[in-house]
């Protein structure tokens, strides 16, 4: 009976450690991670373009003197609101010497040339109203006479609007420099006491004052060469300005321009768009702005989150795996559409049941390696 005993107990101590072999084998070979998994969903995606500018009027006006001198007085500031016509400046004239001096010549000249003319004038009326002469050499006289009186004055005037830039104390003097449109004045680059010099053929002259309506601007920005094929006059924009925190501008695309210039390599399209103006807001000229741009859209499609993609290192094709079971997972190739950089459409090798395994699990590290490594930080 103890013989019998002894073998029993031998068994059972030989069945047990076989089947502690055979779980121990069996959680070895299960994996250590477990991988979640996402079914597709539908969600719309827009793949947007953001182009980086600024800011700026529409129509931005340089008002420049149209007589040199020395800027006299400033009765405006930057910032004011100006209508047309409206008082900017006042220059005080510095004549040249040598112009000044040809103009009192030819006063002078005028005046001797009429001294002249009087007395044949007169000297031939009394003649005409004798009748010794004609009625028609006293007319050529009488005109020759009145040529003279008006050169006269006209030297006058001249040597006037020489010498002080106008003649007559007239309102619309060169010397008086005065808004050309409504607006608010930008800049005033000059001071009183700085010399200015006329706009003429040979010189764009020196700005006074630069006027724009800040109720009336635009986005000025740039774009790829790569983009720039997909976007068409009259896309919606949207304008964020890094001054104005949580806020956007709707805007229009209107221009595109058709040469693009080089960057850093990189080949760039300068973009406009009329931005709309809220009056709430005071948008200064100027101001950094990023424009958002929809290149593509497509509403209630299947898409999946992009971090669910793998690509085969051969063929650089889209591929995911699919659950088949618990912690299963087969290889299926699939073909993607647009993406908006979190979501990328599914076009074809997915159904909306399919379970996408996710890929980015890491291997949890154990609890026994953990306090090794502290024992051995702590050693050291």
């Amino acid at each position: 009976m103890k013989k019998i005993l002894k073998w029993v107990g031998l068994g059972v101590l030989i069945l047990g450690a076989l089947w502690a072999a055979v779980f121990f084998m069996k959680s070895n070979s299960k994996s250590a991670i477990e991988y979640d998994t996402h079914k597709p969903f539908t969600a719309s995606i827009e793949k947007k373009t953001v182009a980086t500018g600024k800011v700026i009027p529409e129509d931005e006006i340089e008002i420049k003197p149209q007589i040199s001198g020395i800027i006299q007085k400033i009765y405006l500031e930057e910032g004011v609101k100006v209508n047309a016509g409206d008082l900017i400046a006042v220059i005080k004239v510095v004549p040249n010497e040598q112009t000044l001096n040809q103009a009192q010549g030819r006063v002078r000249n005028a005046e001797l040339a009429l001294n002249n003319s009087k007395i044949e004038y007169d000297r031939n009326k009394i003649l005409y109203d004798k009748g010794v002469v004609s009625n028609q050499d006293f007319i050529a006289l009488k005109l020759a006479y009145e040529q003279a009186e008006q050169e006269l004055t006209n030297s006058r005037n001249d040597y006037q609007i020489i010498r002080k830039g106008s003649f007559g104390g007239s309102s619309s003097a060169n010397t008086n420099i005065r808004a050309t449109v409504n607006g608010t004045i930008l800049e005033i680059p000059v001071e009183e006491g700085d010399q200015v010099i006329q706009s003429n053929n040979f010189n764009d002259g020196t700005t006074i004052a630069s006027i724009a309506d800040l109720g009336n601007m635009i986005f000025e920005g740039q774009v790829d060469e790569g983009e720039v094929g997909k976007l068409a006059v009259g896309m919606p924009l949207e304008i964020s300005l890094g001054a104005i925190e949580d806020k956007t501008f709707e805007a229009k695309l209107k221009f595109i321009a058709p040469k693009g210039v080089e960057e850093a390599g990189a080949v760039q399209f300068k973009i406009e768009g009329d931005v709309v103006v809220e009056d709430d807001f005071l948008i200064r000229a100027g101001y950094s702005a990023n424009a958002s741009l929809i290149l593509e859209k497509k509403d209630s499609i299947m898409v999946i989150s992009e971090s669910l993609l793998q690509f085969d290192k051969t063929t650089n094709k889209p591929y995911v795996e699919v659950a088949t079971g618990e912690q299963q997972f087969e290889r299926r190739d699939i073909e993607i559409g647009i993406s908006d950089g979190v979501n990328v459409e599914i076009v074809s090798g997915l159904e909306e049941n399919d379970e996408v395994k996710q890929w980015n699990k890491t291997e949890p590290i154990k609890k026994g390696v953990e306090d090794e490594e502290e024992g051995e930080e702590s050693e050291e």
